[in-house]
């Protein structure tokens, strides 16, 4: 077989030209700005958050809430071992541990019962990762995580509007992230965003991003 099945090609075919143009007009094209400032609240809008903060990518958003959540070093974080390198990177960025633990193989998303297994005094929190568009099975989550005083963090890059039991990924857990690379089910290009709900992360957040401006 010599055919090349893409992974994802992004569909380009309504108003995005016309507010690229809108934008070059106005000549805000980076970090502020109308455009941006309505991207945030869709973004919000569509997780059933109070906060989004836009980044440059992903993986900076995944950055932003461990250090707005304090992570160090010494501290350790539970992640699936079938996900972006981009889940364990953020988690060295802070100096802490990324904890692999196994998924399930119905579903490709983290296996509830091999995170309490691997929960030690080190543990922090756990990273969720909606794998292709499909949310992890939260009620067992956050239920362990409530129970122990963990926090959960929604790596939701693959996953913008998918739900779980009516509730928004990006959401559910203290936090939440998304990618919006050209591989994405909404791209601008690039570009991340980071949701909460919780007004004491949303104001570190948006200053970290701005490197406190």
């Amino acid at each position: 077989m010599s055919s090349k099945i893409s992974v994802a090609a992004p569909k380009l075919s309504g108003a995005e030209k016309a507010y690229v143009n809108e934008a070059l007009d106005s000549t805000w094209i980076s970090s502020r700005g109308p455009f941006i400032e309505r991207f945030e609240s869709a973004v919000a809008e569509m997780a059933g958050t109070r906060h989004a903060i836009a980044c440059n990518n992903g993986t900076t958003s995944l950055h932003l809430a461990l250090a707005a959540m304090g992570l160090g070093p010494g501290d350790e974080v539970i992640i699936p071992a079938l996900t972006y390198i981009a889940t364990a990177n953020c988690v060295r960025y802070c100096g802490a541990t990324p904890v692999l633990v196994d998924n399930d193989p119905r579903t490709f998303n983290i296996d509830p019962a091999a995170i309490e297994a691997a929960i030690t005094p080190r543990t922090r929190g756990v990273m969720v990762v909606h794998l292709y568009g499909q949310s992890a099975d939260m009620t067992p989550i956050l239920a362990l995580t409530d129970r122990l005083g963990l926090w959960v963090l929604e790596d939701a890059a693959e996953a913008h509007g998918a739900r779980y039991n009516g509730r928004s990924v990006g959401g559910m857990g203290r936090c939440g992230s998304f990618s919006f690379f050209g591989n994405k089910i909404v791209t601008t290009g690039g570009g991340g965003g980071v949701t909460t709900a919780d007004d004491d992360l949303g104001a570190p957040m948006r200053m970290l991003g701005g490197q406190g401006m």
